[in-house]
């Protein structure tokens, strides 16, 4: 069960990734995009701890971390 949760994750990070590369209205700057990336880190963040896989485990944090931040940051620049 817990390849699932790995598999799901890669698939909303690569999504992500390929939207972004394809989709001109699809950016780094948008909440969708960082939305997909939080989502996905997340996922692959718990796989990675099922699997005690630190290297994996450190990359999602700061991955998911990044992510949260962008997001963050886009919200307060919509309020104002």
């Amino acid at each position: 069960m817990s390849l699932f949760w790995g598999v799901l994750g890669m698939f909303f990070v690569l999504a992500a990734f390929i939207l972004d590369e394809f989709v001109d209205k699809f950016n780094q700057d948008t909440i969708q995009y960082n939305l997909l990336n939080i989502v996905g880190a997340g996922l692959l963040l718990y796989y990675a701890l099922i699997l005690n896989a630190w290297p994996f485990i450190v990359l999602n944090l700061v991955w998911l971390g990044a992510a949260l931040v962008k997001l963050l940051t886009l919200f307060k620049k919509k309020k104002n």
